[in-house]
């Protein structure tokens, strides 16, 4: 099996709640998306999503993703989609960097893999934990009170894990997670993410001022030293997330015991293949994991649920559900959160069929 063409179509994606706010002022209305669909010249097609989170969130951005394609696609053309090892070090040579651009394609492959083997791709990494997995809420920056709210409706959705967006003033940050620790349960999980929102003097402000508070603190400050030398200051939980983007963080991290809980965003590893060497890094020391992506719709959030779904249930601290977020489907089929939980499809592949009526006509094709 070969693959003989890869198209790129771009999606855009909106909000419910009309915008999605975090720390420093950031915020989007609509999310840039591509799809990728890799064809074969045995009449199969996979499909992946790269949804960045904006261009100032992490080193990647929708339009770089395109332009990504254009200059990686043609040395693809010809290439065994099922020998993802080979691939993957195929890619590495062809683009040095930028993992969201390989991303894409790595899951469409394995989406083709999965269709092959007659198998959903969770099987294929290693095998589903249980009948469902636990999500996330994030909860988009705004006033104190607003924030406490939200939380009790997502609640009543199903939700019972809730990442906090602060990372702004630390004084209204204080207020924000008290307020919210007003309205938990037990048996609810908070999640305080500064998404490296924080200087370090503010950072110990705020652990200090919570410190009465059952919160998990996630990526105070922009780098792993800052971070760091926080983590040292609290007895909170600590998550680590925008500075996890290769296994030899994940090792340093663990030898200087900088966290409790990583994030695994797929797009930063740069695909499934990556995310899942990561993933198995973590189950073999130890570490909680949250599954998830920068951003998406269906198909990434298919992705995630075949990634989560085959990590072991003590070690999946959390995962998300990306098409809830939005009024825009883009694929049928696609996992749906149930009573703030869900699962990996049971179908060979990812599962779920792209809406060519949405998604349009490709912008970009190789051959």
């Amino acid at each position: 099996m070969k693959i003989e063409a890869i198209r790129v179509y771009q999606v855009d994606l909106p909000l419910h709640e009309t915008t999605y706010k975090w720390s420093g002022g950031k915020s989007v209305t609509v999310f840039d998306s591509n799809v990728v669909e890799v064809i074969t010249d045995a009449g199969l097609a996979g499909y992946g999503e790269c949804c960045p989170l904006g261009p100032f969130y992490l080193p990647a951005y929708a339009e770089g993703v395109r332009s990504g394609i254009r200059e990686l696609g043609p040395h693809l053309i010809g290439q065994d989609p099922l020998k993802l090892g080979p691939l993957n070090r195929l890619m590495d040579r062809a683009l040095k960097g930028h993992p969201y651009v390989k991303s894409p394609i790595d899951i469409a492959c394995w989406d083709i893999k999965g269709q092959v083997a007659g198998l959903p791709i969770c099987e294929l990494l290693g095998g589903r934990y249980g009948d469902d997995f636990v999500l996330y809420r994030a909860i988009s920056q705004q006033e104190p009170e607003a924030m406490a709210d939200n939380v009790q409706s997502y609640r009543d959705e199903g939700y019972r894990r809730f990442q906090l967006k602060v990372g702004g003033d630390p004084d209204v940050d204080i207020q924000r997670i008290h307020k919210v620790a007003e309205r938990l349960e037990t048996g609810d999980k908070l999640v305080a993410d500064a998404n490296t929102g924080w200087l370090m003097h503010e950072a110990a402000r705020v652990v200090r001022g919570v410190a009465d508070v059952d919160v998990y603190i996630e990526q105070p400050c922009f780098s792993y030293e800052e971070c760091l030398s926080i983590r040292r200051r609290t007895n909170h939980p600590f998550v680590m997330d925008e500075c996890i983007d290769s296994l030899d963080v994940l090792m340093k991290g663990y030898a200087d015991q900088a966290m409790d809980v990583v994030n695994i965003k797929i797009s930063k590893f740069g695909g499934l293949t990556k995310a899942h060497q990561a993933r198995e890094l973590c189950a073999s020391i130890g570490v909680a994991m949250t599954i998830e992506d920068s951003w998406g719709g269906d198909i990434t959030t298919a992705a995630i649920a075949h990634l989560a779904h085959s990590t072991p249930t003590d070690l999946l601290f959390t995962s998300t559900d990306f098409n809830s977020y939005g009024p825009v489907s883009i694929a049928e089929n696609a996992p749906q959160r149930v009573n703030g939980r869900m699962s990996a499809s049971t179908a060979p592949g990812m599962g779920c069929t792209p809406r060519m009526d949405v998604l349009g006509e490709p912008v970009l094709e190789i051959k």
